[in-house]
């Protein structure tokens, strides 16, 4: 499972913060709840009433993964 997080201006995008965002979720949430992976965005795609497009989210990441497969 990945997450998308998009950041307060105040916090910087760091391996530690990933870390304790996984250990936050995994003491509040069942612990196989947690996100594998974290990924800080600026913004997140939205539908014209306001909801996450999930799809295209899963969409950019397998094209992300494809070409940095070739490599």
């Amino acid at each position: 499972m990945k997450a998308f997080i998009i950041l307060a201006d105040e916090y910087e995008p760091t391996e530690e913060l990933a870390k304790e965002i996984q250990e936050f979720v995994k003491s509040n949430t069942a612990p196989y709840k947690y996100p594998r992976e974290i990924e800080f965005v600026k913004s997140l795609p939205k539908t014209i009433s306001g909801k996450i497009q999930r799809a295209k989210l899963r969409e950019e990441e397998r094209r992300r993964k494809l070409y940095s497969d070739k490599d």
